[in-house]
């Protein structure tokens, strides 16, 4: 028997993986320099790194537990055929063709550049602000225990936790030495964590810049003011929104030094708020406070579409880079909605 006809054609027309496609299509062809200097001319040739990026892409968008369940979805879903790249009768690759290959991408910094590529994307289509950002961290989970939070340099500390001192200036985990010990607020659980800061345009929750971080009191206005720092040329007046979590001396005026106006909520708890009737005055205050509870959206999003509620890697720079590549996901839906959301 034969069989007449492509992939292309059981796509249904408006199917919403196709305006997808279609943007990540345009951010690997822009990359491709960049894979054809990671991947050697001699040898046994390697998977496509496009294709590799975008199974990862479905993964995400899909919540596709693991590599190995993604490749089986490869093997007879004809969608997500078309979508990385393969005909109908191609076979589908290893699982472990993923391990082997994250080295590489790691290297090549690719998550950053996927992501940054799609947030220029958005900025050609005009669907960001050059005047109205916020800014806000997200707890990522480690793939540890605290039973692996061991002293480092030895010792004799048995698994009974009562009694015992914990702190990571004497603990590290043995299974992630990078993931620090860490709750995000009163009440809460102490937990092997890292970490997750995005900076999001105010005009539709895109979210323009990440960065992941080991987890410690000071990580969010730290990160915040290196993010700040990485705003394009400003020649006009620019807000960023916070939480009352970044109402401190040190972030607020951090920021007035990259001529940034801290829309941060006031924190009258116990103590004055460094923000004055200078800023809360202005009715874009008040905006801008409305405005930053979009970016839970974005940390929603990639705990639990994407699966980053606990990360399934090992060290800071893994976890970033899915942080970053999970990011990049969620803006090309977002993207994809608004822009049918205007026809």
């Amino acid at each position: 028997m034969f069989l007449y006809g492509s992939l292309e054609e059981r796509v249904p027309e408006k199917h919403p993986l196709r305006p997808v496609r279609a943007m990540v299509d345009a951010a690997l062809e822009s990359m491709s320099g960049r894979f054809d200097e990671m991947y050697a001319k001699a040898g046994r040739p390697s998977i496509a790194p496009e294709r590799l990026l975008r199974a990862l892409l479905l993964q995400a968008l899909y919540s596709i537990r693991s590599e190995r369940m993604l490749v089986e979805q490869l093997e007879y879903n004809l969608l997500f055929r078309w979508f990385v790249g393969l005909n109908m009768s191609e076979p589908a690759w290893n699982h472990a063709v993923f391990s082997k290959n994250r080295e590489r991408l790691l290297a090549g910094d690719v998550a950053h550049e996927l992501f940054a590529c799609v947030v220029e994307q958005a900025r050609a289509l005009k669907l960001l602000s050059d005047e109205h950002f916020t800014v806000d961290g997200t707890l990522i989970e480690a793939w540890a225990s605290h039973k692996s939070f061991r002293p480092k340099h030895g010792g004799d500390d048995n698994d009974n936790f009562r009694g015992h001192t914990r702190r990571n200036d004497t603990h590290q985990s043995t299974t992630d030495p990078e993931a620090k010990l860490y709750r995000k607020g009163g009440g809460q659980e102490s937990r092997m964590a890292y970490l997750g800061h995005v900076m999001m345009d105010n005009r539709h929750g895109i979210a323009i810049d990440t960065l992941l971080t080991q987890a410690n009191g000071r990580a969010e206005r730290e990160a915040a003011l290196a993010m700040a720092a990485r705003l394009p040329g400003r020649n006009k007046r620019v807000t960023l929104g916070a939480d009352k979590g970044y109402d401190t001396l040190d972030f607020v005026n951090g920021l007035r030094q990259y001529a940034v106006t801290p829309h941060v909520a006031q924190n009258n708890s116990g103590r004055s708020s460094r923000i004055d009737e200078r800023t809360t005055r202005h009715q874009g205050y008040y905006q801008s406070q409305n405005k930053r509870k979009l970016v839970e959206q974005v940390f929603g999003w990639i705990k639990t579409t994407a699966g980053l509620r606990q990360t399934k890697h090992r060290g800071r720079e893994r976890v970033s880079w899915m942080f970053t590549f999970a990011a990049a996901a969620y803006n090309l839906i977002r993207v994809r909605n608004i822009m049918e959301a205007a026809i």
